[in-house]
């Protein structure tokens, strides 16, 4: 237990501030402001799909529909705040000379660093976990829908914080702040855009341009995880329809298993790097 009380410390400072911020209040009352305004979208599609007596087919598909279109902006909200909330907290922390007070025996520098990562990650997951918790309560208690495969989806988006978060350590401890932010939402970009390469080169039958996608998705696994999520959380059928949530071209679970790796080997190197920083 003393082996791993510097590091329960760290985690439970950041956890409460990073909970302190005023981004966060902010994002959380911008994400009730958002489940207010799906919630009244959602009461007003189920009722006017009931006054057409529209099929039950149709129904689950239009639910579906706004169940992904929902969830995506929950993983732009978690992706956005994951790389403001962490980009400072290394880069910050040096530049300002206020890590040299922490960085005192008998804590060693990767239980400060590790305790860091913990504190957001249980932040951010218990942010996820409302927003997210939120849309699917709001479907269910609506329109009496249940998506497919919702907790596994879910794993997958909160692998994307754990993701971010390592990497967004790992470059604080190299680059300044607005340089390391930059290159993470650069990152995101490359990856965003690959992966509808990737889908178009699917449709086309282009495999340079699915490998291209592929190589992009590699550099960043986080979008590649959400159309791994987004695929999970459609029926067979609704994944035949078009939509700007259906894909040609799923990420594998080896691509689930290598986002893991790739979140802990970037873990592994803030933590070595960190430990060799002069401060």
């Amino acid at each position: 237990m003393t082996f791993f009380a510097p590091i329960v410390t760290i985690t439970w400072l950041t956890f409460h501030e990073a909970r302190r911020r005023s981004m966060v209040l902010a994002a959380v009352l911008l994400g009730a402001a958002f489940l207010l305004l799906y919630g009244s979208g959602v009461w007003f599609v189920v009722q006017e799909l009931a006054e057409r007596n529209a099929p039950a087919l149709v129904s689950s598909q239009v639910y579906n529909l706004l169940t992904l279109a929902g969830l995506y902006v929950v993983h732009l909200i978690i992706v956005m705040l994951t790389i403001f909330a962490a980009v400072d907290t290394v880069a910050g922390e040096i530049t300002s000379h206020t890590i040299q007070t922490i960085v005192t025996r008998p804590l060693r520098r990767w239980h400060i660093l590790l305790g860091k990562w913990l504190g957001f990650a249980g932040m951010l997951l218990l942010v996820l976990a409302l927003l997210a918790g939120g849309v699917l309560l709001l479907l269910g208690a609506i329109a009496g829908y249940t998506p497919p495969n919702a907790a596994a989806a879910l794993g997958l988006l909160a692998v994307e914080i754990l993701v971010l978060l390592a990497l967004s350590l790992l470059g604080g401890t190299q680059l300044s702040t607005l340089t390391n932010g930059v290159v993470l939402f650069m990152l995101y970009g490359l990856a965003f855009v690959g992966a509808w390469v990737e889908q178009v080169g699917a449709i086309v039958q282009s495999r340079a341009a699915v490998q291209l996608g592929i190589i992009a998705s590699l550099l960043m696994p986080v979008e590649a995880l959400w159309r791994r999520a987004a695929s999970l959380l459609q029926p067979p059928l609704a994944q035949a329809i078009p939509s700007p949530f259906s894909g040609v071209s799923v990420p594998s679970d080896a691509m689930v298993v290598y986002a893991m790796v790739y979140a802990l080997v970037a873990l592994t190197l803030a933590l070595h790097s960190f430990g060799r920083r002069d401060l």
